[in-house]
């Protein structure tokens, strides 16, 4: 497993983290929280140390499976990121969703921040958090005050490096002026490279760790998802714009390579992605979801594939020939 900086001011975390977002149930038709937990320990077995998740997955259930698959195993060998500045609890004047009878909204307020650290230390089960993020902007808190509580945190020793999630170029390079931000953590995939000229620019610039959520496009870069896959009540993929007759049709010419290649190469097509995803210019690491052991173990492997010139050339190649989900409505 290759291992990478999170970032200047960042630790050294394996290439492939554990993205626990589905495995706490929400948007994803809900959660098996036994095999769930095998599945984050089967992933540290396979070499991830690195743990992505957040209080809102699943409304806290996400951080309360992690800790209970990290009971037992000693702390300072896995880094734990999490996530706040969604409340599902108090309202604010920036409404962020709508949801399984929920209303989320976002805050970033010093105490607000302060209390969903705690909530998230005990759900873990730990007393200090590695990676802190902030989940989305809050256009009710200036920069400088967010970075201030960040330092706070952190000389405090409650985190140990913070980051930002979903924000601009903007405000990266503002908090890289203010504070020891150590990462972003952004959307992006083969199928989204949008950040290759919006914030990858501003990490390399400020040597920040670039985190990719999606890397698999939420299973469309499987190779497995074709107009006769059916996603359960609750699954936000059944009416994903994303998902639709044109997306998976457009998908019928970028992915055939990429396959070839794979069956080639005797790895999975998701793999071959993943390892693409890693030798792009900036990018640190790939957050990759799985709620299975089989899954889990096959992430980690990605973690361990190199690619040639050629082999990079032929898959930006066929990633080339996707023409965007704007394009196809």
């Amino acid at each position: 497993m290759k291992k990478t900086q999170l970032g200047k001011h960042g630790m050294e975390a394996s290439a492939v983290a554990f993205g626990a977002w589905a495995i706490g149930g929400w948007l994803w038709g809900g959660t098996d929280a036994e095999t769930s937990v095998d599945a984050v320990r089967a992933s540290l077995d396979a070499g991830v140390d690195f743990i992505d998740t957040a209080a809102v997955y699943g409304f806290g259930l996400s951080e309360e499976i992690v800790g209970k698959a990290i009971q037992g195993r000693p702390r300072d060998k896995i880094l734990l990121a999490t996530k706040c500045g969604l409340r599902w609890d108090i309202e604010s004047p920036t409404l962020h969703a709508e949801s399984d009878g929920r209303r989320i909204f976002r805050s970033l307020k010093k105490e607000s921040i302060r209390w969903e650290l705690e909530q998230s230390l005990k759900r873990l089960g730990t007393d200090y958090i590695d990676l802190y993020q902030t989940h989305w902007p809050d256009p009710e808190t200036e920069i400088a005050e967010l970075v201030d509580t960040l330092e706070e945190l952190r000389a405090e020793g409650r985190i140990r490096a913070w980051g930002f999630c979903n924000e601009t170029p903007e405000h990266l390079a503002q908090a890289a002026k203010l504070g020891r931000i150590s990462t972003d953590q952004e959307r992006y995939s083969l199928l989204d490279t949008g950040q290759n000229t919006a914030n990858l620019p501003v990490c390399e610039a400020e040597e920040l760790g670039f985190l990719c959520y999606s890397p698999i496009a939420q299973g469309l870069l499987t190779g497995k998802v074709d107009s006769k896959r059916q996603f359960p009540a609750g699954d936000l993929r059944a009416t994903s714009p994303r998902f639709t007759p044109a997306v998976l049709e457009a998908l019928e010419v970028v992915l055939p390579p990429i396959v070839s290649m794979a069956q080639d190469r005797g790895v999975t097509t998701e793999q071959l992605v993943l390892a693409w995803t890693l030798m792009q210019p900036g990018v640190s690491h790939v957050l990759v979801g799985a709620r299975s052991i089989e899954q889990a173990v096959s992430n980690a492997a990605a973690g361990s594939i190199e690619l040639s010139k050629e082999e990079l050339a032929m898959i930006s190649k066929a990633a080339d020939a996707w023409p965007g989900f704007e394009a196809l409505g």
